[in-house]
């Protein structure tokens, strides 16, 4: 009993859970645009999808339910960030092929993906994981495998809110 809860932690190390302080990155999407997730917060939620391999079947399914219920993860003011350690070229085409309109982020040195411990061991790809992360990088949501196919608990784990700056009064807004 204690030898598989050994090996168990050892495979999942220091993933990062619900309260915690998501890691902080800026990374290149597959157009090259520039993410930094501390500055994405402050807009809204971001729902991280860790995906292991583009053009597969389950990362299929996810990221076109993404793109499906993305006006759903508009409403909630939030962002999605589309990550797996694929190369620039196959996201472009997949994103492309999904017709997604979120980043797809490559990231295949595994920087982002070590940051969060969710490569697969020995294997060059990620573990399907999912992250809302929310104003001051608080962690609000994490799921894992089948259960980060459906996004679901992401778009509702997005806290609703005013956009940052919406209290603030400003001399000339530009609106009459």
């Amino acid at each position: 009993m204690l030898v598989p809860l050994l090996v168990a932690g050892f495979f999942s190390g220091a993933i990062p859970q619900a309260g915690e302080t998501a890691p902080d990155f800026t990374a290149k999407d597959s157009e090259g645009n520039v993410y930094t997730l501390s500055e994405m917060v402050k807009k809204g939620p971001v729902i991280l999808a860790f995906f292991p391999k583009a053009f597969t079947g389950g990362c299929t399914r996810e990221l076109k339910a993404y793109r499906d219920r993305y006006a759903d993860v508009e409403k909630a003011q939030g962002q999605v960030l589309a990550i797996s350690m694929d190369d620039a070229e196959t996201l472009t085409r997949f994103k492309a092929e999904l017709k997604a309109p979120f980043p797809f982020i490559p990231d295949p040195e595994g920087k982002v993906v070590s940051a969060y411990d969710v490569k697969m061991p020995l294997l060059s790809v990620p573990k399907r994981y999912t992250f809302v992360v929310g104003e001051g990088l608080k962690i609000l949501k994490v799921e894992s495998g089948n259960d980060a196919i459906n996004p679901h608990g992401a778009i509702v784990a997005c806290p609703l809110r005013k956009p940052a700056g919406a209290d603030a009064k400003t001399p000339d807004s530009g609106t009459k």
